[in-house]
């Protein structure tokens, strides 16, 4: 199995394959502006709410933020309200139009929502054991016994991706395809499964994925599958909205920048007592915008249609 830590960009240079249009943004943006505008002081609902979005990563990610949402509510003394969208380009067009407080994204959502215009600041960014950085893997993988052994013979196959914004589950599965030879339209079958878990179980049915490619801790939870290559990829930041009053967002960054589950525990929340929760969050760690400088060079040699401002 090969690790890839970062991947050379010259070969990028000539792709153009990334395919999501976020033309509507603006239009959608501008459309709800005066709704925005009207929210009381730079919230997307009211003064007593805090919005909190998600990318809809799989079937648990309501369960999975639960005892995350329940620690701001008591921290902040705000309501949270969970927003999952229903996909992810629904959530970079809500965060957008100013419709979200504090979210959970992927480093290309990020990018994408930031670069069309969202008011949108790293906080920091989970990670799931001690002694982690920041970042967690894109796996390719394929059915438990198959021929397939390298991203080189994904070529001519029905390949499995997540969502044409996903960082883990699209942006770096395609460059990695495109370093090794593959065009990822016009070689492959492309199948978009929607939700990582989703794209795990696809492929390990087999039938309309023959290879695919999700984030390490879905594919975690299947004996269907194996893993043939990794790559990391940088972590997914918590963000909060610029247009938050300064006190809320000093507090958010408070509470969020290096948080570990004991922590959120000792403040009574007894639900990130669990190991659920306890499997998909260990600590935060503070990230900068800076962070996501790859993914912008990845953009830039893309001209990757989600990437443009």
């Amino acid at each position: 199995m090969i690790t890839r830590s970062r991947i050379s960009l010259a070969t990028l240079a000539v792709a153009g394959t990334l395919t999501l249009a976020l033309a509507g943004c603006s239009s959608a943006a501008s459309s709800t502006d005066s709704a925005a505008a009207d929210s009381e002081g730079g919230y997307a609902v009211d003064s007593e709410t805090l919005v909190f979005g998600v990318v809809p990563d799989s079937v648990d990610t309501e369960t999975n933020y639960q005892p995350l949402m329940d620690y701001i509510a008591q921290e902040t003394g705000k309501t949270v309200e969970y927003h999952e969208s229903t996909d992810y380009a629904a959530l970079i067009e809500a965060s957008i139009a100013g419709q979200i407080d504090v979210a959970s994204f992927s480093g290309f959502t990020y990018v994408t929502a930031t670069n069309n215009g969202a008011e949108l600041t790293p906080i920091s960014s989970i990670i799931t054991a001690e002694g982690q950085e920041p970042g967690y893997y894109s796996e390719a993988i394929v059915p438990s016994g198959s021929d397939i052994t390298s991203i080189e013979d994904m070529k001519g196959k029905k390949v499995c991706f997540v969502d044409p914004s996903s960082t883990s589950g699209y942006l770096f599965p395609s460059y990695n395809l495109i370093e090794a030879g593959i065009d990822p339209e016009a070689d492959i079958t492309p199948v978009f499964a929607g939700k990582h878990d989703v794209s795990v179980q696809k492929v390990g049915e087999g039938v309309e994925c023959e290879a695919g490619f999700a984030e390490d801790s879905e594919v975690a939870k299947s004996d269907k599958v194996e893993v043939i290559e990794r790559t990391m990829v940088p972590g997914a930041p918590i963000v909060e909205s610029n247009t938050l009053p300064d006190d809320v967002k000093e507090k958010l960054r408070d509470i969020l920048s290096e948080v570990t589950a004991d922590d959120i525990v000792a403040a009574g929340i007894d639900s990130a007592d669990s190991d659920g929760f306890r499997s998909v969050f260990y600590a935060t760690t503070p990230v900068d915008d800076e962070y996501y400088d790859q993914i912008r060079d990845i953009c830039e040699a893309t001209d990757a249609a989600q990437c443009q401002k």
